[in-house]
């Protein structure tokens, strides 16, 4: 029985890791829950229904959270029970570091995943991490903090993909290696892209796109943000900066190429000309699963590829003109141990000004590179460093939105 974590528990991640755990009884055993709180009902009914012995919000009062479990319990029909109830931004640090010898899920939304992030791994637990910004934001301090060899294992899809791919050949390098030694038989990681609902659009096309044709993605069930990363391309942006930092290859060496099918979640060239793949129908559910259980597999995780029916998969070279915000993530990478985490904190302002309706959607770009462009890096940033510069780049942001 492994204990785990899941932070993050109400949004799409931490409620399909939730699915795993009741499709699997026996195997794991749910010891916290933390969320932001804007579904409080649901992480009640969640506590209340996996027993859980710690419960986190970030946002809210522990009245309102004791409130909405005695609920639960009461529609659960299951009888009072003793809850550790956390508030605030510490409560959901606490939840991370609080089962060392056991796995943490880190499916945070945005940057506030990076304190989590560095907790798990100080305790000793493993991480299983859905959140890019960890990586973009504090590639450095998640580096210094890993406790041992392969405490990471990626869950993002794509990423999850190269992960598995990398076990059928040698790359003892990167901070999810089972081993680091430098060894590697790499050539090039080549990221696929859904393409998101914009992919055949124009430039000009894009000038007038809405809010709800951005969330309308074709392929994927995602949070807001992430959802609009993906139309702008910018997740595909912070996804290459996450695999430069998590398998130690150069930006150079990574590709992205447009997989409209999401069947094929990413792929690995070996210096001999090998190419290896992932392939399976559009289901995060196993990335996530693989994520609590590695290294093995549980059984009848999601549906596979039917290979008794005809298929085409169809890849595009991705246009980064109409879709710059790769080349910019490259370009982050090689500026400064600190851009990646301006690009990624002036995105999400940028993002929820144009969720708001206060920013068209190619303005999001524009307002990230500016504040990329103002922005003069630092080595190797401590965390109060760091914090300053991501307040800065918030900032900056807002201003720019503000004087459009």
């Amino acid at each position: 029985m492994q204990d785990i974590v899941i932070l993050g528990s109400t949004g799409s991640i931490g409620t399909q890791a939730l699915d795993i755990v009741r499709a699997h009884p026996g195997h794991f055993r749910v010891q916290g829950l933390a969320a932001s709180g804007r579904h409080l009902d649901v992480l009640a009914r969640q506590a209340v229904e996996f027993e859980v012995p710690m419960v986190a919000v970030a946002n809210g009062s522990v009245r309102e959270l004791d409130e909405a479990i005695r609920e639960a319990e009461i529609q659960l029909g299951k009888p009072r029970a003793s809850h550790n109830l956390l508030t605030g931004p510490a409560g959901v640090e606490a939840a991370a570091g609080f089962v060392p010898q056991g796995i943490v899920l880190n499916a945070i939304a945005g940057i506030s995943g990076l304190h989590a992030t560095l907790r798990a791994l100080d305790s000793g637990a493993r991480l299983a991490l859905a959140n890019k910004e960890s990586l973009v934001i504090g590639g450095s301090l998640v580096r210094d903090a890993l406790r041992r060899p392969g405490q990471i294992v990626p869950v993002d899809s794509e990423h999850s993909a190269i992960w598995q791919a990398l076990r059928s050949g040698k790359h003892e390098r990167g901070l999810c290696a089972p081993t680091v030694t430098g060894y590697s038989e790499v050539e090039r990681l080549i990221l696929t892209a859904s393409g998101g609902p914009f992919r055949s659009k124009t430039r000009a096309e894009l000038e007038h796109v809405t809010v709800e044709q951005a969330l309308n993605h074709p392929t994927w069930d995602m949070g807001p943000l992430v959802t609009v990363n993906s139309a702008t391309m910018f997740n595909k942006g912070l996804e290459v900066i996450e695999a430069s930092l998590l398998f130690d290859i150069e930006p150079k060496d990574i590709d992205v190429v447009v997989h409209p099918g999401s069947i094929v979640h990413s792929m690995v060239q070996f210096r001999d000309g090998a190419t290896l793949l992932q392939a399976s129908p559009p289901d995060m559910r196993i990335p996530i699963a693989l994520g609590l259980s590695a290294p093995a597999r549980l059984r009848e995780v999601a549906p596979a590829c039917d290979w008794s029916s005809a298929a085409t998969w169809q890849f595009e070279p991705l246009n980064e003109s109409i879709f710059p915000a790769v080349s910019l993530a490259r370009h982050a990478i090689s500026a400064s141990d600190t851009h990646p985490a301006v690009l990624a904190s002036a995105d999400e302002i940028a993002v929820n000004a144009f969720l708001d309706g206060r920013l068209p959607f190619l303005g999001i770009y524009d307002v990230v590179q500016q504040v990329f462009s103002e922005h003069h890096g630092v080595s190797d940033p401590d965390l109060s460093a760091l914090e300053h510069i991501l307040d800065w780049a918030k900032q900056r942001a807002v201003e720019l939105i503000e004087n459009r």
